[in-house]
């Protein structure tokens, strides 16, 4: 049973959210919170694997929030939820630890294919969607005209450091696996010796570290 916390500042979005999670036979809305403050205070009494977390609230917003969550021991996901038109938020939340980001008027389907995806330990944006994220919130990066962070990856294996790259591009795995001649599985084993090293949780985390150290730039 994948035990949900439903974190917004208004109650009938909670409602309706609660309705439609409850439902399912694998999920559970344990908790609710009207704020991130109240949002950390419910998972200490509350053990709860994914967090659904609204951006803008008062007293405490869903950046700050995921932060504080995410650094704790045996956090839980965090899948923050967003307008994206009207919050520029997105990309910050991902930096502090956040799995994903959903839009608010998701298709219910969708939701729950999120849920599931996120508490089974993936990301649950997509590589190409992640790319636009990032090109889109390009503010929040280095300048461009910074030389690329060589120490960053000075962990890597030269194939490791290339398949980052490909990551960071938006390429899916098996669109790696396509381009550099090797099984899909081997991929996602390099994918999983670059998480280890670079201390990253997933490979949404791997593409903003890749933008973030100027390995890639937005628009490129």
């Amino acid at each position: 049973m994948i035990r949900v916390v439903l974190v917004d500042d208004q109650q009938l979005v909670r409602t309706g959210f609660r309705m439609m999670l409850d439902a399912q036979a694998d999920m559970t809305v344990v908790a609710e919170a009207g704020d991130g403050a109240a949002a950390i205070e419910v998972l200490r009494a509350h053990r709860a694997d994914v967090v659904l977390m609204d951006v803008r609230m008062p007293r405490m917003d869903g950046v700050e929030a995921t932060r504080r969550i995410c650094a704790g021991p045996d956090a839980p996901r965090v899948l923050v939820l967003t307008t994206f038109d009207l919050d520029e938020y997105a990309f910050v939340a991902l930096r502090a630890g956040a799995a994903g980001f959903l839009l608010k008027d998701v298709p219910p389907e969708e939701l729950l294919t999120a849920i599931r995806v996120v508490h089974a330990g993936d990301a649950v944006v997509a590589p190409s969607t992640t790319r636009r994220l990032i090109d889109r919130f390009a503010a929040y990066l280095p300048d461009p005209a910074r030389a690329p962070d060589d120490r960053a990856t000075a962990s890597l294996t030269d194939r490791e450091r290339e398949v980052l790259l490909l990551v960071a591009a938006g390429r899916s795995n098996a669109e790696i696996a396509a381009e550099l001649f090797v099984a899909e599985t081997t991929v996602k084993t390099h994918v999983g010796r670059i998480l280890t090293k670079l201390d990253l949780r997933d490979r949404v985390q791997a593409v903003v570290y890749a933008y973030e150290h100027g390995l890639v730039r937005a628009g490129h």
